[in-house]
């Protein structure tokens, strides 16, 4: 498969914070503990082993096995999960939304690139075991978020209401859903497979937290792939005195607004709320607020006077769910984790915590960049070659790359550089003319100045407006490629669902990108199909 890249920082599609933190900025060394290399997961290994409650991995293995019993496990799946019961075994995770049918193809670069990790791990620490880890974010409540995937150009949506957790979903009303999105699949072989991949996942499974890790362990289970859904009360046991802490001094509110106040030059990923917390059940998932001496439940009646809250925390620690901020510590307490593989924006607000897990005494993970992938067809490839487009023009935002493009191939210079400096040394010997007379004749000749480029800047403009009516077919070979490469002006990774490119490929699909795809080099890949 011929593969290419470009860096993530010159991709025009990850953040200043994103670019700073790859380039090791050292203003941003504060917020993380040990950059993702081979060499520094050593140091990772040694503290996380030093400060892990091993007692977490009974449960954790408990738990595994209950969730697994329904659906069939391979062997590496199997032996990893059995393993994470060793002093010896860490982990490497990545998370994701319960997205339909996956939702984007990045879903599945974030497990390749979790998958490729552990394997390169055990290459250089062979005395030690990694196991790759899917965490579903089975608490989240933003069903909008989730309801739908896009598939050739088609948003093939979900209409259903729910308000609590995604995960406790029923899957109820996706037999009609399926039908309509059967018809587009056509009647090929690998049409075929994906109808009865969609079909078990979500039409024989109750709930949409079963149905994805059927989905994810069907695609996953030949390499290992330990899938969790962490809302669980016997999980959120060892959560337990974290919440108290929340709950009681809101210990994550003051030190992540103290680290908010480092990272002023940038965008904020997420602000925290005073209380991190929410109360779930099957229908609900609501903020925790704590007025006039009262914990309250958020647009409900609910009321907890503190010994009532800590009473039920210690009864029913599943009622209570992290959010955003709270969520990657609980994470950390209960797995034995080295890292986290995230997506630009997930890396962001992880930058946001390191002064919070040194606060509470828990190893901060390394943060790793997901692997991003821009898959090309061959003919793509073959049109962008004889367009003379590099994979850099390419995700280049249009109107730059228009304008680019029509300098390029322009038969006459567009630029009037050469214009603006003769207008500028014939000013120059304006100015040391009225150097010799009185102010107001460099006034004059200043505002002549200030008109006459502005002419020329006009000129300018109109020229390659011109041009671009003139090379309009020229450009609109260009535009419509990007537009198949980017569509609605986007990364390919977060737009298109994979059984686009499976209709193609079939099960090579996966093989294909787990061979191409090196977490560590963390550069964008464009691979050609």
């Amino acid at each position: 498969m011929p593969t290419d890249c470009i860096s993530y920082q010159t991709s025009e599609y990850f953040s200043k914070l994103i670019q700073d933190y790859l380039d090791q900025k050292s203003e941003l060394k504060p917020l993380y503990n040990h950059f993702p290399t081979l060499e520094n997961f050593q140091k990772q290994i040694t503290e996380k082993t030093a400060n892990f409650d091993n007692n977490n991995r009974i449960p954790l293995v408990e738990t595994l096995k209950k969730q697994y019993q329904n659906i069939e496990v391979s062997n590496s799946t199997k032996q990893n999960i059995e393993l994470l019961a060793l002093e010896n075994t860490f982990t490497i995770t990545t998370g994701h939304q319960l997205n339909l049918f996956s939702g984007p193809l990045y879903f599945l670069y974030k497990i390749i690139s979790t998958i490729n990790l552990t394997e390169e791990l055990k290459a250089k620490y062979p005395s030690q075991n990694f196991v790759p880890i899917y965490w579903m974010a089975t608490e989240d409540h933003d069903f909008e978020e989730i309801n739908y995937f896009n598939f050739k150009g088609k948003k093939f949506r979900w209409n259903k209401e729910s308000n609590g957790p995604v995960g406790r979903l029923s899957t109820e009303g996706l037999a009609e859903f399926f039908e309509i999105y059967a018809l587009e699949l056509g009647s090929s072989t690998n049409a075929n497979v994906l109808k009865k991949l969609f079909a078990d996942a979500y039409l024989k499974h109750d709930n949409l937290a079963d149905a994805t890790r059927f989905l994810a362990n069907s695609l996953f289970a030949d390499y290992g792939l330990v899938i969790l859904d962490a809302d669980d009360a016997h999980l959120k046991r060892a959560f337990i005195p974290y919440v108290k802490e929340e709950l009681e001094k809101q210990t994550s509110y003051t030190a992540v607004q103290k680290t908010i106040e480092q990272l002023a030059a940038y965008t904020i990923q997420v602000n925290p709320r005073e209380i991190n917390l929410f109360y779930i059940e099957d229908h609900l998932r609501e903020r925790i607020i704590f007025e006039n001496d009262k914990y309250v439940v958020n647009n409900t009646k609910i009321t907890f006077s503190k010994e009532e809250i800590f009473n039920l925390l210690e009864s029913n620690p599943e009622k209570f769910s992290p959010n955003v901020i709270m969520r990657p510590l609980y994470q950390e307490i209960i797995l034995p984790n080295l890292c986290y593989i995230g997506g630009g924006g997930e890396i962001a607000y992880w930058l946001e915590l390191k002064s919070f897990f040194d606060t509470v005494n828990i190893t901060f993970p390394m943060l790793l960049v997901r692997n991003s992938v821009l898959l090309a067809t061959e003919k793509q490839a073959k049109k962008a070659d004889q367009l003379h487009l590099s994979w850099k023009d390419l995700f280049t935002k249009q109107e730059n790359l228009v304008n680019t493009i029509t300098h390029k191939i322009s038969t006459f210079p567009i630029d009037l550089t050469p214009q603006k400096d003769i207008l500028k040394t014939q000013f120059q010997y304006l100015y040391e003319l009225a150097d010799q007379t009185d102010k107001s004749f460099s006034g004059a000749v200043k505002a002549q100045e200030i008109k006459q480029t502005k002419g020329l800047e006009n000129l300018e403009k109109r020229l390659l407006k011109a041009q671009k009516r003139k090379l309009y077919n020229q450009l609109q070979r260009v535009i419509d490629l990007q537009c198949e490469l980017f569509p609605n002006n986007s990364l390919q990774e977060r737009q298109t669902n994979f059984s686009e490119f499976y209709l193609e490929k079939g099960e090579e699909l996966v093989p294909l990108l787990l061979e191409n795809l090196k977490p560590l080099e963390m550069n964008f890949n464009i691979i050609t199909i």
